[in-house]
């Protein structure tokens, strides 16, 4: 029973019907948003919900009953159980916020679909990467928001007339959020800010970025060359066990052979 039930919650229809009732209940838990979705179909949302809830709580259960302690040992299922666990808390009261959580459901795309369980596993492979980075970047940004108050202070006090304001004002300038007027507002005492600016950005925008890509994509790759190794591992073991049969079975067929020959 438990071997029949692991085999249906790895089956590839079964893992489509949990993606559509993931999707399904995404979509109503978005109408509810829609006052005049809800007030004309408000207790056929509320079904789907319920519904969908008890499949997930469902497909939980089987799961712990199929995988036993190993159950929590999976990050994946005590991801699916938290989320499970916000939508079962009561949300009312001072609890009604947890109401507003029941989106976080359609999270559980994350662990169902292998495509998205990869790259969420690549990017936390690359998190102690993109920490060194995020140090690097925090150092720049430190660096040019001190020598913008120094150089520029006076001339645009709104934008660069304190540290604070500073680095809050480059970090605009990086994300590329109307830095061209923030520039323009400097260079009409400081005609060569552009030089300053333009580096920054060049910094900032171009290397930076680049470089976190570069983490994150070295991260996908090693993901994947795990993964190739893995299944080579388990055909050549499977390949093995066939191997090792068929020896088996030419030593039983020659036995055979040898008794009737003798007698």
């Amino acid at each position: 029973m438990r071997e029949r039930t692991r085999v249906f919650l790895a089956s590839r229809r079964f893992q489509q019907f949990i993606v559509g009732v993931i999707l399904i209940n995404a979509g109503t838990l978005g109408l509810e948003t829609v006052p005049a979705v809800v007030e004309s179909h408000g207790h056929l949302l509320t079904v789907v919900d319920h519904v969908a809830l008890y499949i997930f709580v469902v497909e939980l259960l089987a799961k712990v009953y199929v995988e036993r302690s190993a159950f929590l040992r999976d990050p994946w299922n005590i991801f699916d159980t938290l989320i499970v666990a916000i939508a079962l808390a009561p949300s009312t009261g001072g609890l009604s916020v947890l109401r507003s959580l029941r989106i976080l459901r359609a999270l559980r795309l994350l662990s169902v679909v292998p495509s998205l369980r990869r790259v969420v596993s690549a990017l936390l492979r690359a998190m102690p990467g993109m920490s060194s980075i995020v140090v690097l970047l925090s150092l720049v940004l430190y660096v040019a928001a001190v020598m913008a108050t120094k150089l520029y202070g006076q001339a645009a006090p709104e934008r660069f007339g304190s540290l604070p304001t500073s680095l809050f004002t480059l970090y605009q300038t990086m994300t590329g959020d109307d830095w061209g007027n923030i520039a323009r507002d400097v260079m009409t005492e400081h005609p060569t800010a552009w030089i300053f600016f333009t580096i920054f950005i060049l910094v900032c925008t171009f290397v930076v970025l680049n470089l976190f890509l570069a983490v994150v994509v070295s991260a996908m790759d090693e993901e994947s060359a795990e993964e190739r190794a893995a299944l080579e591992d388990s055909t050549s073991n499977q390949t093995q066990r066939i191997l090792d049969e068929l020896i088996e079975l030419r030593k039983e067929v020659a036995e055979l052979r040898r008794q009737n020959v003798l007698d």
